[in-house]
């Protein structure tokens, strides 16, 4: 593989890394509710999300999803209903909580969500079996460009989760107020109930 096409894939991998959505949400919304520990570890889900995938797109499982639209819906359906959960649930808890909220975030339930939502996620798998034949080259030792074609793309997103986990952790401090913090979750869960009908109903 030339430099070039390296490159090439690196500002690809960047652009989409940074673009605002719904891992940039998570992490944000788990700082500001349970603070940094929250946040990576929400962030670290997402990683293992994002590693699952490219795994599977390397042993050509995630073509399944390109090719079969029921398996594609399957997963975009899961995706769905688990972000509207998360939505719901998220407002429930914002309207029912009269007090400070609670720092404490448990690690295994942040690291979940992160996992589920990247897993339940099908654009992820298509986007992986979609740009990594672009950039592989066809020789034996394919297998090992896509790995790390994978490893870039991870990078990339630890270094921007390392971001936002600071700047979530900054925007916490600001907000002293329990009733500021209670909107800020509302605004969150919201827009996961937006991100949840967006998928379901977006199609591919």
């Amino acid at each position: 593989m030339s430099s070039a096409a390296l490159l090439g894939y690196a500002l690809a991998a960047f652009l989409l890394t940074i673009t605002p959505g719904l891992d940039t949400l998570l992490i944000l919304r788990s700082v500001l509710s349970g603070g940094r520990r929250a946040g990576f570890a929400v962030g670290m889900g997402i990683t293992a999300g994002c590693v699952v995938w490219g795994t599977a797109s390397i042993a050509g499982l995630t073509a399944l999803l390109a090719a079969s639209p029921l398996a594609y819906d399957i997963v975009r359906y899961a995706g769905a209903a688990y972000l509207l959960w998360l939505g719901a649930s998220g407002l429930w808890r914002s309207w029912r909580r009269r007090e400070e909220p609670e720092a404490f975030v448990p690690v295994s339930g942040a690291f979940r969500t992160g996992l589920m939502t990247n897993l339940l996620n099908p654009k992820i798998g298509v986007f992986y079996v979609s740009l990594l034949p672009q950039f592989v080259p066809a020789s034996s030792a394919s297998a090992a460009w896509a790995a790390l074609l994978v490893a870039i793309h991870v990078g990339l997103g630890l270094l921007w989760q390392a971001g936002l986990i600071w700047f979530g952790g900054r925007a916490r401090t600001a907000l002293t107020r329990p009733a500021l913090r209670r909107v800020t979750e509302r605004v969150a869960a919201s827009v996961l109930l937006a991100f949840g009908l967006k998928v379901a109903l977006g199609g591919r």
